[in-house]
């Protein structure tokens, strides 16, 4: 039985603890206020992700330390940094394998579906900051330093994740009756990632010896943002969606009174392309599967409608 740190205890944080606690792992879940799901072999802690000191004295004697902690989205460039520079310290500090999540802005625009293999060739802010927390962690890796690996997803999915773009415009109103904005192309194919399917690879990734040195997919969902909403429909028995165009104008104009909505038009582009992720390597050397996207959309159906 092994000790696992998880800083973050969001929904992916959380679930991740449960993944490694139920499979017989001690974890130490790490957040400003202490919280978490309650599990006997679930260690509750008190911590600071951008404070190396603390983080290094909470991942002693652990073997891997992994970091699910994600700042609002319109303070990546400042507040991301310092929490990939932290942990990766905390990890060469007490030889635990760091294990970060990401997604696949440090890709940028690609033409078929991402692979691990690709180089990081971000083209927008936010891509740009995951692409050199990557490359710093990996040049850790490469001077032996650290043991680090990566777990990209892509759009999140499920009940747990409370800060998706799809929760936030679509499912409330959806399931309330009422129309429904999506912005980009609705019937592009989307990589689709279940909360449940992030934590399962993150738990694997941390515990696998041919995780290291490299970034691992989770396995995803495909389908279209209209045909993903058409079948939440159908199976919350509620009318079949109306949609209300979103360009990037409009964007634009949702952005000038939320900061949040503001920092998605840098990312336009990737709602009006194809955002595939390939997890073949990661199904086959982790041995994972991605959950049916019939069990994902039952979940999602809990969700709280529109007030």
């Amino acid at each position: 039985m092994s000790l696992h740190v998880v800083a973050g205890a969001g929904g992916t944080g959380s679930r991740t603890a449960l993944e490694l606690a139920e499979a017989g792992e001690r974890v130490r879940l790490v957040s400003r206020r202490g919280l978490g799901p309650a599990h006997p072999r679930i260690e509750l802690a008190v911590g600071d992700t951008t404070d190396a000191d603390r983080m290094s004295e909470l991942a002693t004697g652990a073997a891997s330390l992994i970091n699910t902690t994600w700042p609002a989205y319109d303070r990546w460039p400042a507040e991301f940094p310092p929490i990939g520079a932290a942990l990766l310290t905390a990890a060469e500090r007490t030889g635990a394998g760091y294990v970060s999540l990401s997604n696949t802005y440090g890709y940028g625009r690609v033409d078929g579906a991402f692979t691990e293999d690709l180089p990081m060739a971000p083209i927008a802010v936010k891509g740009a900051v995951r692409a050199r927390m990557w490359l710093d962690a990996l040049a850790a890796h490469e001077a032996g330093r650290a043991r680090v690996t990566e777990v990209r997803a892509s759009a999140f999915l499920g009940r747990e994740a409370a800060s998706s773009v799809y929760n936030m415009f679509v499912v409330p109103k959806l399931l309330a009756g009422e129309p429904v904005s999506y912005p980009g192309d609705l019937d592009v194919e989307k990589s689709w990632s279940y909360i449940g399917d992030v934590a399962r690879t993150l738990a694997a990734a941390a515990r696998s010896e041919i995780a290291w040195g490299r970034a691992w997919h989770v396995p995803s969902n495909r389908i279209s943002v209209r045909e993903l909403t058409t079948r939440i429909a159908a199976a919350a028995g509620v009318s079949a969606p109306v949609f209300v165009p979103m360009t990037r104008h409009e964007l634009a104009w949702a952005g000038l009174e939320n900061p949040v909505i503001a920092e998605m038009i840098e990312m336009y582009y990737a709602l009006q392309h194809p955002d595939v992720l390939d997890a073949t390597v990661t199904e086959r050397a982790l041995g994972l599967t991605v959950t049916p996207i019939e069990a994902v959309i039952a979940e999602t159906i809990t969700l709280p409608i529109a007030a």
